[in-house]
């Protein structure tokens, strides 16, 4: 039976996943341009156009949102899974201060989208992270919290660099950075432990599995960035492939399930994978050949994704309660 209650009400930050996804895939296609040539920058625009247009649309909404639902709002807060996408919003803002800053140079709106972003973020990852103290109190890091979808807020700092340099700061930008390398690892070792001792998380959370390839593939642009040497963004890149043939072992499951806001986690990782792929081809190379298909198979899934998502707000199955499933929300702390 369908819910009687007002759509609005479902618009979880989550949603914002899908400008990520955009943000990343019109990245992706800037940076391929050495490469493939002027018309992937053509591309990039449209992309990084849309993303901003669905940014906005979603920043309206969820700002009405806020004002007539505040309850959900703050069920969102509670929920241990759906706060770590809280971090979905500064993301996007330092992701399109990226794509503007890839596409026009440094500019005065670009810097303030950045600094909003990445102090946005490091405010998210502070108060994600201080939710641990409580242990196994309400809010507390308990196994229903590990999913990849910690990974957003709490290793998205890595993503600081690939703007903030190019805008003049190098060095919060290696600072900010620095922060997500911290708990990179220590994530990776939470999510296997809990696999070990609780289990997989529900089976509709499955598409998140592919958000652990972003870590070593933004890890390894923003390093580049940084001016590391290109065999670290070589030894990411290994890592990021790894993760994503790994995930891929899923991809049937993933497939099988009705379609929600949670597949949109399959595009930024695949696209910064794609991207820093390209990154690191040189004509005639191995990278060359591979890049453009992961490219290519990026932009496919994307597409997937909008197909899905538009048939499912007209249909009315996306912006709907969530199913009873294993993970119950929690009381939220400040």
């Amino acid at each position: 039976m369908a819910s009687t209650q007002p759509p609005l009400k479902f618009l979880s930050p989550a949603w914002f996943s899908i400008v990520m996804g955009l943000c990343g895939l019109s990245l992706a296609w800037l940076r391929a341009a050495p490469l493939m040539g002027e018309v992937t920058g053509t591309i990039a625009v449209v992309f990084g156009g849309l993303a901003a247009l669905v940014f906005l649309a979603l920043a309206t909404a969820s700002a009405v949102r806020l004002q007539r639902h505040p309850d959900a709002w703050k069920d969102d807060r509670a929920h241990p899974v759906r706060h770590t996408f809280l971090a979905t919003i500064p993301v996007s803002l330092i992701l399109l201060a990226t794509v503007a800053v890839g596409l026009t140079g440094a500019g005065a709106v670009a810097n303030v989208l950045w600094w909003a972003g990445s102090l946005g973020q490091l405010g998210v990852t502070l108060w994600v992270v201080s939710r641990w103290w409580n242990g196994n109190k309400a809010g507390g890091l308990q196994w229903q919290v590990v999913t990849p979808a910690l990974i957003i807020p709490v290793v998205g700092n890595v993503l600081v660099p690939l703007a903030g340099v190019t805008l003049g700061h190098a060095e919060w930008s290696a600072a900010q950075f620095g922060i997500g390398v911290l708990f990179w690892p220590l994530v990776l070792a939470l999510l296997v432990v809990r696999i070990a001792v609780q289990g997989l998380w529900p089976e509709r959370l499955m598409p998140s599995v592919f958000i652990l390839i972003a870590p070593p593939a933004v890890i390894g642009l923003s390093a580049l960035q940084l001016g590391a040497p290109p065999v670290l963004g070589w030894m990411l890149w290994g890592m990021a492939l790894f993760s994503f043939l790994w995930a891929a072992t899923l991809a049937r499951r993933i497939v099988a399930q009705a379609f929600t806001v949670a597949h949109w986690g399959l595009s930024f990782p695949m696209a910064a994978l794609a991207g820093l792929t390209v990154q690191l081809a040189t004509p005639g190379g191995l990278l060359a050949v591979l890049g453009p298909m992961l490219l290519a198979l990026t932009s496919l899934v994307v597409f997937g994704l909008g197909m899905g998502t538009v048939r499912g707000l007209r249909q009315g199955t996306l912006l709907a309660p969530e199913p009873v499933a294993m993970i119950q929300p929690v009381s939220a702390t400040t």
